[in-house]
């Protein structure tokens, strides 16, 4: 039975998972911990909590040695030069023979289809894209906010709800549920308490993140949520309609895979409104969730490069998939302020 091991790292802007898995798909740990975004909390900071997790992960698993191939997928890795800075510091700490570094969104693809092609659509704390072509040619996008003309990630969709349970109060919009049920979240009476804890800092403005279910569970019953979940089916057609042009994939069957905590928690109308959506332009193309966490992605692009067989990546799929369930209770997020 085969010793080599790989280490696959899914990481976040809210959690990280990390796991160390054989060749033949067996999982021999698998941990959680805080974010690890670069962007959040520097390359140091991110080194930091994956070198703790690491550590864990070999203590569990027994491994002390170097792993045959580190796959590493980062939110907030957006560019090559990033990509080549946490490779590079990865490579230094003796983590593994072969290191690999890229954004988390190639993880939510491979986790959604054995294909190796798509499109994957990560929506979280914010919202990425990418594509892949059948010769291997990507589309991607910098993903740096309203910079970058991003909108739609779980802070937009929470601001989003907090402007309109403002313009509810006030008069200048529509009246809302998200005129009581947003300040509510937060243990305050009006739109106007909220404003004023968050201008003297009392809460931070990042907690607005957290209004994003809210926000998904009030679209079913109240008109101006729904609009602004529309909004945000509507960039996600966006995104993907982007990538299959660029990649020239618009005729082609091509999955559409969702990832991220705001896409997972949406309900069927909101997939199947992108996907209608989406078909108006690319007739052919299928939008689903991705079923496996973005761990799996990780750890399945790791045996593909050791060359593990289709037996290998069922066991990967169930015992992985399961170890992540597991762990969802036991550590919640930590969220960057």
């Amino acid at each position: 039975m085969s010793e080599r091991f790989a280490i696959a790292v899914d990481g976040g802007n809210s959690k990280t998972d990390l796991a160390l898995v054989r060749e033949d798909g067996e999982v021999l740990a698998a941990v959680r911990g805080s974010l690890s975004s670069p962007h959040h909390l520097g390359l140091d900071g991110a080194l930091d909590v994956l070198d703790g997790l690491r550590r864990e992960a070999a203590d569990k698993a027994g491994k002390n040695g170097s792993a045959a191939i580190a796959q590493l997928l980062l939110a907030g890795v957006d560019f090559p030069a990033e990509e080549v800075r946490v490779r590079d510091a990865i490579a230094e700490r003796g983590w593994a023979e072969t290191t690999r570094v890229g954004n988390d969104t190639f993880a939510v693809l491979r986790a959604g289809t054995e294909r190796g092609w798509g499109v994957a659509v990560v929506c979280g704390a914010g919202i990425n894209c990418v594509g892949v072509s059948p010769d291997g040619r990507h589309a991607r996008f910098p993903a740096l906010g309203a910079i970058t003309g991003d909108w739609g990630g779980g802070y937009d969709l929470g601001l989003a709800a907090v402007s309109a349970a403002a313009r509810s109060e006030d008069g200048r919009g529509p009246k809302t549920n998200l005129e009581q049920a947003v300040p509510s979240h937060f243990g305050l009476q009006t739109p106007l308490e909220l404003a004023e804890a968050v201008h003297t800092g009392r809460i931070a403005m990042r907690r607005m993140l957290e209004l994003a279910p809210l926000l998904l569970a009030a679209a079913d019953h109240d008109e101006v949520a729904a609009e602004i979940v529309d909004r945000l089916a509507d960039e996600v057609v966006a995104l993907a309609r982007a990538a299959l042009v660029r990649l020239e994939m618009i005729d082609e069957r091509a999955e559409v895979l969702l990832g991220g905590g705001v896409l997972s928690a949406a309900d069927a109308d909101v997939v199947a409104a992108i996907e209608e959506r989406l078909q108006r332009v690319a007739p052919l193309a299928t939008v689903r969730r991705a079923e496996s966490p973005p761990v799996v992605g990780a750890a399945l692009l790791a045996l593909d490069e050791l060359g593990a067989d289709a037996a290998a990546q069922r066991r990967l799929r169930e015992e992985l998939g399961a170890a992540v369930a597991q762990l969802e209770d036991q550590r919640a997020p930590v969220e960057v302020e």
